[in-house]
Parts: C-alpha cells; structure tokens; sequence
C-alpha cells in the first residue's frame, strides 16, 4: 500500500459528466467509467422498463482527449452504455467489462478477481482487477437472471493509490469481499443513486442508496469517495442531499469529493 504522503500526492482529480460516467488519468494512462453522452430521452429495450434520461451531459466525447481504457460495468442498459457511448468504444485501445460483455462486444472480459497488468507510459505497470456486483437484491444468481452481469474494478500500481470503481452494485457483501483484499482504499468511485423499478423485485434497490453507500466507504476505508451514478435519470431516487446527508451522519462528510463537473 502507498504512504499517506504517497497518497496525498497522487490525489488525482475526477472529470464527471452526469450518470456514471467519469474521466481520470492513473498511472499515466486515461480511464473513463460507463460512457454516456445521449441526449435526455427515453431509452430502453423490448421487455425491459423504460429508462428516461432527464438532463443532458455535461460534456461531449469530442471533449474528451484521448481515452486508453474504458471501465465498463455492464453493456445491457442504457444509462451505462447508451448509442454515443457505443461509439465511442470503437476508438479506445482497451475496453474491461463482465466476461458476457467482452464476447458481445469483442471487449476484455474479467471474471472476479481476475486481472490484467497494462504498461504505464512512464515504464511499470497498472493492475486492473475485476471484482464483484450485484445488480440488485438477493445472490448474485438471483439477481443476475434478470439484470445481468456487473463487474468492478480496482486499479493497483506501485507507488500509486488504491482505488475502486463499483460499477452497478447493490451488496455490501460484496464491497466487504474486497475491502478484505485491497483495503484500505484511497479513492473509491462509488455508484450509488439507489435506483428502483416497482417491476423489479417489488421496487427493492438495484444500486446502493446513499446510506449503504456511506457505510461501503466505512467498510472500505475509504479516504476519498466520488459519488456517481445519482444524478441525471428518473429512475435515481437520491440525489446529492441524500448523499451528503448519509455521510454527514456518518461522520464521513470530509470524504467526499463530487469531482470536476464536464
């Protein structure tokens, strides 16, 4: 693990444009969380509950820069992989996603705690590693029956913080899984947001809200937490007061950092 004088230092800021995506640069190379650009709309598939995006992003692909790798939680819905999105994987060197994912994409899939070394420019490496979500409540087998595959990250580099992008992840079960193995974390890139569907599991969270969210920090030692994933779509039922708020009572206000906005 890096010194706290390590970690100080490499506090790198986060770029976030709305839903959940986000854009910052480790190690020398340039990650971007589930991209998201369309326009507010309705969205969604056959059989599946439609999603309304409500507020556009705050930034467009072409304003970007250049993107090394895309971490993708999950490419099934549309406010984690929508059309501009999709596009703009054809032009990114490395895509991580589920395992189901990487084959319908011809992306990287990682199963949990699989993982792959990527070349920093500077020489040494970066290590991503896949870890588990789940997309909803109950096991994982339960819940990925209907709302599929979701994979998280945690990137890990020699002299650099440690830091965890949940993906689409309602288990604190899971986030204790690996805090066992990487804690404690330097920056965590938490979705949260607790988004609901009466349709789906009579309205239980498919993504933590903002008291779980409070609590993975905790449990992850987190010394830095950047919320995405609650703004931006109607399906979200808690916004920034609700996160603030959780943390706040939590006594973990100082943690968070709500990232350079576009």
């Amino acid at each position: 693990m890096p010194s706290s004088a390590a970690t100080v230092e490499a506090r790198f800021p986060v770029r976030v444009f709305g839903g959940p995506t986000a854009l910052f640069e480790y190690g020398g190379l340039r990650f971007l969380t589930d991209p998201t650009f369309d326009a507010p709309g309705d969205y969604g598939t056959p059989g599946r509950p439609v999603l309304t995006k409500t507020a556009a992003p705050a930034a467009a692909p072409a304003g970007l820069g250049p993107v090394d790798v895309v971490l993708l939680s999950h490419d099934e819905h549309a406010d984690n992989l929508d059309t501009s999105g999709r596009a703009l994987l054809a032009d990114v060197p490395l895509v991580l996603t589920t395992p189901g994912g990487g084959r319908r994409l011809g992306a990287r899939g990682l199963a949990d705690w699989e993982s792959v070394e990527l070349d920093r420019p500077g020489g040494g490496t970066v290590t991503v590693t896949g870890v588990p979500a789940v997309h909803g409540p109950g096991s994982r087998e339960e819940v990925e029956s209907v709302t599929g595959q979701v994979v998280g990250f945690v990137l890990t580099g020699e002299g650099l913080p440690t830091v965890y992008v949940s993906g689409d992840n309602a288990s604190l079960e899971a986030v204790r899984s690996i805090a066992d193995r990487f804690g404690p974390v330097d920056t965590a890139v938490l979705f949260a947001g607790a988004p609901r569907f009466p349709v789906l599991y009579d309205g239980g969270l498919l993504v933590l809200d903002s008291v779980q969210a409070a609590e993975a920090a905790r449990v992850l030692g987190a010394r830095r937490v950047v919320p995405v994933h609650y703004d931006g779509w109607a399906h979200f039922t808690e916004g920034r007061d609700a996160l603030l708020a959780a943390f706040t009572a939590a006594g973990l206000a100082d943690r968070l950092d709500w990232g350079h906005r576009g």
